[in-house]
């Protein structure tokens, strides 16, 4: 299988399958690669033989290597476990035209991440066992059907509605990784009486904290910026009522649930206290809110408009403090392509999302690890490690990836994976691009075994 991995190197553009494949048959010698290991919170420096899309050897002594194999500086490359999305949207099935899983798939790749968490959204929503068939059936179609691997959040309530309860004991048995409706829950009774059926099924239960009625028709963060641009603004009330009201319930019923899309300053403390209580409480930040604040959008670009909105810039600095204590314990992208002309409206009468699959991780080091707010540990171990821990599974990987910090690209169609091009950084240049995804071979064990498969 190693073979068939993608390998994305070279300069600019898209691979064909052949030429990817070419790519990671060749015969590569790195020399003081930069390895993280999240899962032992270390790094160090590491010689690596590169064969066939796997690591053939670390620190290999000169009898390992190939006859007339030269080293090549490897300095300025990173060698990390793959990367775990914990939730994004794919708009197939339903919504092809905004993107197929195909492109999803590819573009997860193209980013580093080797597994991808998605939401019950799409017609069908994933609500019951079939729904779940019809989406693995679909993944078992694609050229390379076993990377990225596939998790699903099965749908709480049927058609994602917020009514009425789906079947949690058949989607538990047909292999849903946890429960989401990806939206927020109005009736209070209903999330209680989920927090006691899933008590005995150990699934995760993923809630948007968001109270629409204090929302109404906010669209960016309430404050000064709202002001200035006229629109109409969401409180932070609306955020932190409803996570008053998740700890509350969980006093009672201490079912393991995790916060999606938290955006404030408040809500952030909120979880803080909740966890100093010892609750089973753990929560995530969508990319975008890290890097970007409400200023941002003074040039009413539609790509900004995101769901929740961008905090004022005390929330984004509460968010990075908030994931570099562990309060908040993952990053996920949140990733929902649109199609050109639906997102080419009017700000507040375009659709809430944007693509990230393929920039989250340039975008992120270069904000975050290069200005020195997170160190690259504490940025790949909420990209990779906690991501599967606030889903209960366990923490190993088979996959790893060759990350190039420093090389620069534009984002434009001939880039990206995906047709969609949703996004604030559309026909920018980004800084740093993943090389390739690599395998260990069956003979060669990294420095941290539990890191494996």
């Amino acid at each position: 299988m190693g073979a068939f991995l993608l390998g994305f190197v070279g300069q600019f553009g898209k691979q064909t399958m052949s030429q990817a494949r070419m790519t990671s048959m060749e015969s590569r010698y790195l020399r003081g690669v930069r390895w993280l290991d999240p899962s032992r919170d270390q790094e160090s420096r590491v010689n690596i033989l590169l064969q066939e899309g796997q690591i053939k050897g670390l620190d290999p002594d000169r009898s390992q290597l190939p006859s007339g194999l030269s080293p090549t500086p490897g300095e300025h490359l990173i060698l990390a476990p793959g990367l775990v999305d914990l939730y994004s949207t794919s708009g197939e099935p339903g919504y092809e035209d905004r993107e197929s899983l195909a492109q999803l798939t590819q573009a997860a790749l193209a980013g580093g991440f080797t597994q991808v968490v998605l939401l019950p959204q799409g017609q069908p929503v994933l609500d019951n066992p079939a729904s779940l068939s019809l989406r693995r059936q679909k993944l078992l179609s694609l050229p390379s059907p076993t990377l990225p691997h596939c998790h699903f959040w099965g749908s709480l309530t049927l058609q994602a509605q917020g009514e009425q309860l789906t079947e949690l004991a058949e989607l538990t048995q047909a292999g849903v990784v946890g429960f989401s409706d990806g939206r927020p829950l109005m009736n209070l009774t209903l999330v209680r009486r989920a927090l006691e059926y899933l008590a005995p099924y150990h699934k995760p239960l993923a809630l948007v904290p968001v109270n629409l009625a204090l929302r109404g028709n906010g669209i960016v963060r309430e404050g000064v910026t709202a002001l200035a641009l006229g629109l109409p603004g969401e409180p932070v009330m609306a955020e932190t009522t409803a996570i008053l009201a998740i700890i509350e319930m969980m006093t009672e019923l201490p079912t393991p649930v995790h916060l999606m899309r938290v955006s404030t300053q408040r809500g952030v403390a909120l979880i803080a206290q909740a966890q100093a209580r010892g609750l089973p409480i753990t929560a995530s930040v969508a990319w975008m809110h890290l890097l970007l604040d409400s200023p941002s959008l003074y040039h009413y670009d539609p790509n900004l408009h995101l769901d929740p909105p961008l905090g004022n810039p005390d929330d984004r600095w509460a968010l990075v403090q908030g994931l570099k204590e562990g309060v908040i314990s993952a990053i996920a992208v949140d990733h929902q392509a649109y199609t050109y002309e639906e997102k080419t409206l009017a700000f507040a009468e375009s659709p809430p999302g944007a693509i990230g699959l393929e920039l989250a991780l340039p975008c992120l080091w270069q904000g975050l690890v290069e200005t020195g707010l997170l160190t690259a540990l504490e940025l790949w171990r909420a990209l990779s490690l906690n991501p599967l821990r606030c889903l209960g599974l366990a923490p190993a990987f088979s996959h790893w990836i060759l990350f190039d910090p420093q090389q620069s690209w534009p984002v434009s169609h001939q880039t990206l994976q995906t047709s969609a091009r949703n996004t604030p950084w559309w026909q920018k240049t980004v800084t740093g691009r993943v090389q390739q995804i690599l395998s260990f071979a069956t003979a060669v064990s990294p420095s941290s075994q539990s890191m494996m498969d």
